[in-house]
């Protein structure tokens, strides 16, 4: 962590009420068929209850090429300590740098920001925008 700053106050409940990941329709197969979506398999319990192990979900690698991750926005992200390790995480706060704190919506069993630190921008794959059928 940066020194002096602490994530922002997260409301799990009402936050994670509104945002959803919804299934694939059309044009997100269609896209993932245009290869401007990448296809990545859920293994770990990090973030229950909205992605089980197994879960298929679909990335947009460009979403932030023009704009900056959002608090709320649940990624996909290079793990600063294991850079082939691909991780799943929720944005919850953003370091007026740039880099973000992540967490996993199921707090007990995941490794995040909090073991890890702040995540510098450069590290984050794409925004997770459907869960793929």
């Amino acid at each position: 962590m940066f020194p002096g700053t602490k994530p922002a106050n997260f409301d799990w409940n009402s936050d994670l009420a509104i945002s959803p990941i919804p299934n694939s329709g059309f044009w997100e197969i269609l896209l993932w068929l245009l290869r401007q979506r990448r296809r990545f398999q859920v293994v770990g319990i990090s973030m229950l209850p909205l992605l089980k192990p197994g879960d298929e979900i679909l990335v947009d690698c460009s979403s932030y090429r023009l704009s900056n991750p959002s608090i709320g926005d649940v990624v996909v992200v290079n793990s600063p300590d294991s850079p082939n390790l691909n991780l799943v995480k929720r944005v919850v706060s953003i370091h007026p740098n740039g880099a973000c704190f992540l967490q996993g919506d199921n707090r007990f069993y995941s490794t995040d920001s909090w073991d890890f630190g702040w995540v510098e921008s450069h590290l984050i794959v794409g925004r997770v925008t459907s869960r793929f059928l």
